[in-house]
């Protein structure tokens, strides 16, 4: 009997993937077809990966008027003031970029037509909008968690509560208390679960079917880095800023030329390695897939094109992996660094 409820569940999550991938597939197969809608024109993956993984003024989910979401455009220029309009002002009925009220949009960017005027680019795009629905689901989630500890205080987890509670005392204790230490981590504790969780959530997200490459977005991946670069060294105590610029136990000729450069460039080479490698692992991730659902379109075969889903489905089950792997690391380096930056030398 067990045996049968477990191959039933085997084939429900095969089938489930399927459908995920056929969704994915969809939106895809559309933009192949305009792009190869010219006369002798050929069907470019390049293209086809730049324009899913690069962030856009609409949300396309598939086909038709009704599954392209239109996005504020919000601008401000000296000369206009505050603008704000809708971005399906740049698309006609073919849904073709065209100018609109002097403005236009040049590789992914609104520019004037014939002006230098500086414009500032304030709008939702589509990694915006994302962003905004990873920070609802966030809240949705851990409200109710917070929600469930209230009313049923000092007893068993239930629900979406015993899922959580789980991960959240994995990350206080195996990540951010070894990390930081025993006496200074709670200090550290809501940020690094924040953390966690908003590269967690991005990454999950992020592999739906017409999701955004938000934490594919080195604009993000920065943005987060730098959160842990301030935090570190705001947070640094005499002993790390002594151990950059007074290194104990090294010659005093190599340790004011050769150490202090070394350790003073060590303070920005930290969080751009978390950034780069956030943006790489999760932006690398959609490449794949993007690169193995193209060779149906370039094939036009259906036996290409079968078994180019089932290594979409396979890659997939990777990603949510790497998805979770990703915020791991991440929120382990952020812990180590500020670990090592208030670390006293009576904790060694």
């Amino acid at each position: 009997m067990q045996r049968k409820k477990s191959l039933l569940l085997i084939l429900k999550s095969i089938a489930l993937s399927i459908v995920i991938s056929m969704m994915f597939i969809s939106p895809l197969k559309v933009t192949a077809s305009e792009q190869a809608s010219g006369e002798g024109e050929s069907f470019n993956p390049g293209t086809l990966i730049m324009h899913h993984i690069q962030d856009d003024y609409i949300w396309h989910f598939w086909d038709g008027h009704y599954g392209t979401l239109y996005l504020p455009v919000i601008l401000y220029s000296d000369d206009r003031g505050l603008e704000v309009f809708s971005s399906s002002n740049f698309y006609n009925e073919d849904h073709e970029l065209v100018p609109y009220n002097g403005y236009e949009i040049d590789h992914g960017k609104i520019h004037r037509v014939d002006s230098e005027v500086k414009v500032w680019d304030f709008s939702i795009t589509k990694n915006v909008a994302f962003l905004f629905l990873t920070m609802a689901v966030m809240l949705i989630v851990f409200i109710s968690v917070a929600r469930g500890y209230k009313k049923r205080p000092g007893k068993s987890p239930k629900g979406i509560q015993s899922l959580f509670e789980p991960i959240i005392i994995f990350i206080r204790d195996e990540i951010v208390k070894k990390g930081i230490g025993e006496k200074k981590y709670e200090k550290y504790l809501p940020y690094m679960l924040t953390l966690f969780f908003f590269i967690w959530f991005g990454n999950l997200l992020g592999l739906l079917p017409g999701a955004a490459n938000l934490t594919g977005n080195i604009a993000v991946t920065m943005t987060l880095a730098v959160g842990t670069f301030l935090l570190t060294n705001f947070s640094g105590n005499k002993h790390y800023w002594n151990h950059i610029f007074n290194t104990p136990g090294v010659p005093y000729p190599i340790r004011y030329t050769v150490i202090i450069v070394v350790e003073f460039l060590g303070i920005f080479t930290k969080p751009i390695s978390l950034m780069i490698r956030l943006f790489v692992a999760i932006t690398a991730g959609h490449i794949v897939i993007l690169s193995i659902i193209g060779l149906t379109f370039i094939f036009q075969s259906a036996a290409v094109g079968i078994g180019a889903t089932i290594l979409t489905i396979f890659i997939n089950l990777i990603e949510l992996l790497v998805a979770t792997i990703q915020a791991y690391v991440f929120t382990l380096f952020s812990s180590m660094y500020i670990g090592m930056a208030v670390e006293e030398h009576d904790d060694h």
